[in-house]
């Protein structure tokens, strides 16, 4: 709904496809060993104050730290603006397939981007005896409250430096991060350790999850960070889908109105489903961060 007229129609057709294939970076942590690093920003490696250490720009930061190292604590701003000229590419293209699915990985890591948890190496909480609240503040207080969350977030606006739009969410995001990690702190200090959790039934199992009682708690502490972030993440989505369309030249979508996507796409993205289905292996933290 951020989006203008010329292009809500094509991606209103293809919402389900787009909302299906959004996961798909995650799926592919299984069978692709530099996906990892493509979803956060340790940033507090570098320091307290990280931002002033590192270069904006990829070639510069390479320079300075090593693309292994970058590799090792998070490449997620840099992704976001790779992602951005492949999207800008695909329009010029006219490639419907590409459209749709850069359009929808892209969302996922700019979703990434403005969960303050991806920009810590305390991660999920292991270093301060909260593990789990990355799940916590990521999942379930959005299930909690999701209904009640505001989307309406205006129009898209063209973005002039996409890397800059990556680097602002980042630094965001990590403004955010001891928030997030100490107001739960407190909370579990103060709260009946006997009705944090709960039992609730996921199918066919029954699993323990914080307590609606807990996140309530929890949310209200946070004065509704986790919507303020879903509701800038959504604004981020559609202006960088929306600035790849402009600077590609505008191109009409209208006639890709009776078009799908490809067989030889449908047919990779089965093979993809195959490949991280039978994938058992776990993946220790990078399956939680």
């Amino acid at each position: 709904m951020t989006l203008p007229p010329e292009m809500i129609g094509f991606y209103k057709r293809n919402i389900d496809f787009i909302t299906e294939h959004a996961v798909d970076p995650d799926k592919r942590r299984y069978s692709n060993k530099d996906e990892a690093a493509r979803h956060y920003l340790d940033a507090d490696h570098y320091g307290n104050e990280p931002f002033k250490v590192l270069p904006k720009r990829w070639k510069d930061a390479v320079a300075k730290f090593s693309e292994d190292t970058l590799k090792a604590y998070g490449i997620v701003p840099w992704h976001i603006e790779k992602m951005y000229y492949r999207l800008k590419d695909a329009f010029l293209q006219q490639d419907i397939d590409r459209i749709l699915y850069v359009s929808a990985e892209i969302g996922h890591y700019i979703g990434d981007s403005h969960v303050p948890l991806h920009t810590t190496e305390n991660y999920n909480g292991q270093l301060t005896g909260q593990r789990g609240i990355h799940g916590f503040w990521e999942s379930r207080i959005p299930e909690l409250k999701a209904e009640d969350y505001d989307y309406l977030v205006g129009r898209a606006r063209y973005i002039e430096d996409p890397l800059g739009m990556a680097w602002k969410s980042i630094k965001e995001s990590f403004a955010a991060k001891d928030s997030v990690l100490d107001l739960e702190r407190k909370l579990n200090e103060s709260f009946p350790k006997d009705r944090k959790y709960s039992i609730e039934q996921r199918g066919a199992t029954n699993v323990q999850v914080y307590s609606e009682e807990y996140a309530n708690a929890y949310n209200d502490l946070l004065n509704g960070m986790v919507e303020r972030r879903m509701r800038s993440s959504i604004i981020a989505v559609g202006s960088i889908w929306y600035t790849a369309w402009v600077d590609a030249g505008k191109p009409n979508l209208d006639r890709f109105y009776d078009k799908e996507i490809s067989d030889s796409l449908k047919n990779t993205l089965a093979k993809d489903e195959i490949i991280n289905a039978g994938e058992t292996k776990s993946l220790g933290r990078d399956c939680e961060h």
